[in-house]
């Protein structure tokens, strides 16, 4: 599986570690921010328009609480992202509303659990089924 995965400043360091964790279980990982980005919306952007090329992609964007990430991508068109902080969430996000891009908060979880809610996230599958009206509703939005 391809995982792409960026940062700000702030979520450099744990970026780093889920990165490492990452290839250590066999995903190619594409690194949006290999030095930190500027901010956020640059970090994210990167990270969607790399998922927006490649449909097969997951993404994970890191900065100080989520909430930035999360908010620049779900400007864009046909991404559905969800800000998480815990595996149930991350796990549920992916199997009932397709989401392709998860964000995380250095400054919430630690890296443990960051990495509990990754392995979550990319384990699951999506649905469909019934679902997936609640899908093309979001990618219909932006």
């Amino acid at each position: 599986m391809r995982v792409v995965i960026g940062s700000d400043l702030d979520g450099m360091q744990l970026k780093d570690v889920i990165k490492e964790q990452l290839i250590a279980n066999g995903y190619e990982v594409i690194d949006k921010s290999e030095s930190p980005s500027e901010d956020f919306v640059e970090s994210t952007l990167a990270i969607v328009n790399e998922l927006k090329q490649n449909d097969e992609s997951m993404g994970i964007a890191i900065d100080g609480y989520g909430v930035g990430s999360f908010i620049t991508a779900t400007k864009i068109k046909g991404v559905i992202a969800a800000e998480v902080s815990d595996e149930r969430s991350a796990y549920m996000t992916r199997e009932h509303n397709n989401a392709r891009l998860i964000t995380l908060g250095s400054k919430i979880v630690g890296q443990e659990l960051a990495l509990n809610i990754v392995k979550e996230f990319l384990a699951a599958d999506y649905d469909g089924g019934r679902h997936q009206i609640r899908v093309d509703m979001l990618n219909k939005m932006a």
